[in-house]
Order: C-alpha cells, then sequence, then structure tokens
C-alpha cells in the first residue's frame, strides 16, 4: 500500500485560516470561505465550526461530509500545477477542489461564477 499524502492527515483547521488570509487579502471575506466550504460539502455553518473544533483531517471532512455538491464536477482547471480533471484520487480531487474555489474567490470571480451557479437568469 502507498503512503498517503501528508494532506489528508492535515488538519482542516490548521489550513483553513490560510484559506481566510488569502481571500481576505483579496478583499474577500470569511464569511465567502465559509459559504464556498458549505457549498461544496453541505456542511451547516455549526456543523462546520465544529469540524474546524475537532480538528478533523482533510479525509475525515470529506468522507463524513453530509452532501457533496453534485456540481463540483463543473470545477476546472490547474491547481498546484495539476490539472482536476486528471486527479484520480477522489479525497485528493475533493481537497483540489476546495483549493481551486479559494482560488478563484481570490481572484475576485463573484459568488455565482464560484457556486456554479445554473446559468439562466441575466448576470
Amino acid at each position: 500500500m502507498t503512503e498517503k499524502h501528508r494532506i489528508f492527515t492535515t488538519s482542516v483547521a490548521s489550513v483553513y485560516p490560510h484559506y481566510i488570509a488569502k481571500a481576505e487579502k483579496k478583499g474577500r471575506t470569511k464569511a465567502e470561505v465559509d459559504t464556498i466550504i458549505r457549498w461544496l460539502t453541505g456542511y451547516t455553518q455549526k456543523a462546520l465550526e465544529k469540524r474546524l473544533s475537532q480538528q478533523v483531517d482533510f479525509e475525515t471532512f470529506f468522507q463524513e461530509a453530509p452532501a457533496l455538491n453534485p456540481s463540483r464536477h463543473l470545477i476546472k482547471g490547474v491547481i498546484c500545477g495539476v490539472r482536476l480533471e486528471e486527479i484520480q484520487e477522489p479525497t485528493m480531487r475533493e481537497i483540489r477542489y476546495l483549493d481551486k474555489l479559494v482560488d478563484e474567490l481570490a481572484k475576485g470571480k463573484s459568488m455565482e461564477k464560484i457556486l456554479r451557479t445554473e446559468p439562466g437568469g441575466p448576470n
């Protein structure tokens, strides 16, 4: 068996402040980061805060996510030099989806685009 990537055993709470800092540095908010995480995983705000306080690792965080968003497959592109569509390992793909969404937030994309809201209304 191959050894797991260390991100799997890293607590989400230890990376979370970096997500917030990255967003805030570009004029975005903690609330927007939380919205992204909730959209991706199905956690409520209260459940998200509980998972953070419990110091759960990324693998557990995604395995126990209440409702992974069915639209997350629409997240495409490159993160950390790797094309999302080519990541085979399911948990790593979920982690990279989250990285990509925070990246898009920091780059100034609208929440509608980040959350892959179905087209239909005028923008």
